[in-house]
């Protein structure tokens, strides 16, 4: 038989080791030119497969990969998924003691690692640097791999200067191909990586930006964002991270959350590091549903299947937005980014910003801030202008963003524009935003008094609209240069050519108006429905089985890959080593368990039926809807929910009767169905007496028919 090539040996270990019998898009020639030992840079998004543009061509090559991480939290997490799918990696760092360190040195110089992970000022250290060499010459270095590169660019969003030194390593190793990759790189970050690397004549390797399992959507900042917030989480069947942009607000929301019975933990700088590393290893095995963190908590995760990233606060830039947001659907299923976009948090990076020491860095933070706040603003494609950042273009209706789904219709607000252009000429461009509003609705206070500008002819003639309508005009035409407002800590209203064209009705002036967000439903079939009932008795044995291994579940099986066992249902270990992310390995290590839980319930599976109108009232109900809510917004009765509910809970859906009945209640109304049996409610509530609603007793009858099908 002829040896193996090393195309083969390529295919072999991709199956063996990851489990995909193909690559993504762009893999294959990024993994070619490593093994031919070119220099790379690859720009691939999130959970866009750039680990395995490194990992693979290292378990191929001879001797070792390092790997150059800026974050301890994150190189432990891949190192240990890693070593799950039997790959020989390992870190050096400073949370190991003098022993551990040794021993993993003696496997390195021995040959017994191929991947080796460092931060970039452990790796150029006088003492680090002859381990190097002693490696070099008994095993050999076939790779450098330099991940997060873009903080190699002082215009890159989290620039390092420790990075800069990297380029220590071609002059000291000219031979060693060197691979920098990165998930957010404009044009200028790019060029600027490969000199600041030395990279020579590198392959460059830029994927698409887009990320289309990802739903964009930004929502204004008002008083009632954290019910909205509260009401994502409760409708999202999965992680979900929220950034906050200070320690307080992390704080603040985290309390807020569990008090309303939602397992949040905090996660910022001011935490000691095992209170961190305890919080990130609850939430990352799955032992939390939320965690509220403030940006310092982005690089430090190495989490598939967060399914909800909320910004509760504005960030400072479009690639922080980007990489931030990005940490959603890094498997490839379905996921959901919200930005709340307010104003306040305008005025405190501007603050922020107003602190550096470099004019040149406090300018390109200020430009970065604009186009952050164009983003929000912005009524096009969110994708659009996303991916235009980065200079890749989408110039189509996306369907997964809100400005392309709910498009906010242009009105005419000429008149309205004049009046408020109007108003602030008449206060003679002394005043900001807020007075100038006041003065427009007809307010009392002190200030406009002593001003007298309640004699003025544009004193109350705004009354029709509310303050944030006159907001949202007063920020569209500073968005379309048609108004000026000072940045110097007190903004100042100042009108410029542009305006003067307004009120001479030379210029007409349209607003993008946001309408009422209805969310799209689409009504589940019995099939979808009873998919969704596997995978989630597949996702309890995958988290029931790290928990014995004390791993994160996503180590076990992507999400991705469970839903498709519940789709394909496989029952045999043969039939499941052929779905995509099991591989030999995993087969081997857990494939008996899961083919064994998917027979069963394949055994024990009943027709499952529910009408599309009652998906629609469980959607809402796992939105956070009360029953009341639900038939205000559905226009049916409340006992027509309480119907559906109960038939919802019969039938074994999600439906929380917790929200529904208290505990004490359902054990009483439980108690009296023992003694009564399946009779009438009318029979039921005569037991119990008429404390007790006819609906109370309805949900936990629909419970009691559940169970009674069990046994």
């Amino acid at each position: 038989m002829a040896p193996a090539t090393a195309k083969d040996r390529l295919e072999q270990a991709l199956k063996h080791y990851f489990g995909y019998d193909s690559f993504r898009p762009g893999q294959r020639e990024v993994v070619t030119a490593a093994l031919q030992n070119r220099d790379l840079l690859i720009v691939m998004p999130t959970g866009g497969g750039k680990s395995l543009c490194f990992q693979l061509p290292a378990l191929v090559k001879p001797g070792l990969t390092v790997v150059v991480s800026p974050l301890i939290a994150l190189m432990q997490d891949q190192v240990e998924s890693l070593r799950h799918n039997g790959i020989s990696a390992t870190f050096l760092n400073s949370t190991l003691n003098a022993e551990q360190q040794r021993a993993r040195e003696m496997a390195l110089v021995k040959g017994q690692v191929k991947l080796l992970y460092l931060a970039p000022e452990r790796l150029l250290a006088e003492r680090f640097l002859p381990f190097l060499d002693l490696i070099r010459h008994n095993v050999g270095i076939s790779a450098f791999a330099v991940d997060e590169a873009h903080c190699v660019s002082e215009w890159g969003h989290d620039f390092r200067p420790e990075y800069r030194q990297l380029r220590l390593l071609r002059d000291r190793y000219p031979d060693v191909p060197m691979m920098a990759l990165t998930a957010t790189a404009t044009h200028r970050v790019r060029l600027d990586i490969i000199e600041q690397l030395s990279l020579r004549q590198p392959l460059i390797h830029i994927a698409s930006f887009n990320r289309p399992n990802l739903y964009y959507e930004v929502r204004p900042k008002n008083g009632n964002s954290y019910r909205e917030l509260f009401a994502l989480i409760k409708a999202s069947n999965g992680s979900t991270i929220i950034y906050c942009l200070s320690r307080r607000q992390v704080e603040n929301i985290a309390t807020k959350l569990q008090k309303d019975g939602i397992v949040a933990l905090p996660y910022h700088a001011g935490m000691n590091d095992t209170e961190r590393r305890e919080n990130q290893t609850r939430f990352i095995r799955d032992d939390v549903q939320v965690m509220v963190a403030t940006i310092a908590f982005g690089m430090g995760i190495n989490k598939p299947d967060v399914r909800l990233v909320i910004h509760y606060d504005l960030p400072r830039n479009i690639e922080s937005y980007y990489q931030e947001s990005g940490r959603a659907g890094r498997d490839g299923e379905p996921a959901t980014c919200v930005l709340f976009f307010g104003y306040g948090e305008v005025k405190t990076i501007e603050y922020l910003i107003d602190q550096k020491p470099d004019p040149q860095e406090q300018r390109i933070s200020r430009q970065q801030l604009r186009q952050m706040i164009n983003y929000g603003e912005g009524h096009e494609c969110r994708r659009t202008i996303l991916l235009g950042y980065f200079g890749d273009r989408f110039a189509e209706n996306c369907r997964q963003c809100d400005n392309c789904r709910y498009p906010k219709p242009l009105e005419d607000w000429t008149v309205e524009a004049q009046k408020f252009l109007s108003c602030i000429a008449r206060c003679e461009e002394r005043f900001g935003m807020n007075y100038i509003i006041d003065v427009l609705r007809g307010s009392k206070s002190q200030k406009i008094t002593q001003y007298q500008h309640d004699q003025l002819s544009t004193y109350g003639i705004g009354r029709d609209k509310t303050a944030d309508a006159w907001k949202l005009l007063a920020r569209s035409l500073i968005h379309q240069g048609l108004l000026e407002e000072t940045t110097d800590g007190f903004p100042v209203l100042k009108l410029n050519a542009a305006s003067w064209e307004v009120l001479r009705r030379q210029r007409s002036v349209f607003i993008p108006v946001p309408q009422k967000y209805e969310e799209e439903t689409t009504p589940a079939s019995t099939r979808r429905m009873e998919v969704e009932m596997l995978f989630d008795k597949l996702r309890l044995l995958r988290k029931q089985i790290a928990d014995e291994q004390s791993i994160a579940p996503y180590m076990i099986f992507a999400d991705s890959t469970l839903r498709l066992m519940a789709k394909q249902r496989p029952q045999t270990l043969a039939e499941l080593s052929q779905i995509s992310g099991v591989g030999e390995y995993k087969a081997a290590r857990y494939g008996d368990r899961f083919a064994a839980a998917i027979a069963a319930f394949c055994r024990g599976q009943s027709p499952t039926t529910a009408s599309d109108t009652k998906m629609l009232t469980l959607e809402l109900h796992q939105q956070g809807l009360t029953v009341a809510e639900i038939a205000e917004k559905r226009e049916i009765r409340p006992t027509t929910v309480i119907r559906h509910l109960s038939e919802l809970i019969e039938i074994n859906q999600p439906v929380d009767l917790n929200r529904l009945v208290p505990p004490e209640r359902q054990a009483a109304i439980w108690k009296a169905l023992q003694t009564v049996g399946d009779a009438s409610l009318s029979a039921i509530r005569q037991h119990l007496g008429e404390s007790y609603s006819f609906d109370e007793i309805r949900l936990v009858r629909g419970l009691w028919h559940q169970r009674s099908q069990e046994f």
